[in-house]
């Protein structure tokens, strides 16, 4: 839940997690579609709590779901629910945007969420307190570090790889990216995009959707026993 990049193409866009999480944390559970609020959502499921960080729904809406808001805090448990479940109860709305604005977040931990509705890109951040959201450029690309695991010094120099790769790279495909996820870095583990912090705290999955008109298909790669799936959901309502 901790690096995400958004890339628009001519006919299709890509967005990508890379999920950072205890290696105590029992693993995930590789996408697959369920039913919420009488909406199909297709998205890889948290074994612990029985949410998720990224999902697609039956409409072509989707969502990326990163720890903290703009600012690392201090955690104050207990809370009343997790960010995951809050995650799917945004995604899984007619519009998720709209949903973001009216929901009562009161003792939910900081986060952020990332959505694409109706192909408008909008940044919706909750910092324990207030919340936050503005609409983005969805013709261009983006990145974004988890604020809780990354300094301001480690998100410069992550924004500057991916710029930078993007310069070399052109136009580049799913496999391309999920590259960038695996590999881009300066030789420091503890922050490479592909993290490992002692064995402890590290990348344990990266999850790509490439959405195009009629329907979305998810890529999961799962880092710590080198397996990949994916599943594909054909959309209800085509959205332009």
């Amino acid at each position: 839940m901790c690096t995400v990049t958004f890339i628009p193409a001519n006919d299709h866009c890509f967005i990508t997690s890379s999920r950072d999480e205890n290696a105590a944390r029992p693993q995930a559970i590789a996408p697959g579609i369920y039913k919420k609020n009488g909406f199909a959502l297709l998205y890889p499921k948290d074994a612990a709590a029985c949410g998720s960080w990224i999902a697609l729904n039956e409409n072509g809406n989707m969502a990326v779901l990163l720890n903290g808001a703009f600012i690392k805090h201090e955690p104050k448990p207990p809370y009343r629910k997790s960010r995951g479940l809050v995650f799917l109860d945004i995604i899984a709305h007619p519009q998720p945007n709209h949903y973001f604005a009216e929901i009562d977040l009161a003792n939910i931990e900081p986060f952020t969420v990332v959505l694409l509705v109706n192909r408008c890109l909008y940044e919706c951040r909750w910092d324990g307190a207030k919340k936050h959201d503005k609409q983005l450029d969805e013709t261009k690309t983006h990145i974004w570090s988890s604020a809780t695991l990354y300094s301001p010094a480690a998100t410069s120099k992550r924004n500057y790889w991916f710029n930078k790769w993007l310069t070399e790279t052109g136009s580049p495909t799913q496999e391309d990216i999920f590259n960038f996820h695996r590999l881009a870095g300066d030789g420091d583990s503890t922050n490479s995009v592909l993290m490992n912090r002692g064995g402890e705290l590290l990348t344990v999955s990266i999850t790509g959707i490439v959405l195009n008109n009629g329907k979305g298909t998810m890529h999961y790669f799962n880092v710590l026993n080198n397996k990949a799936a994916f599943n594909t959901m054909e959309f209800a309502q085509v959205v332009h």
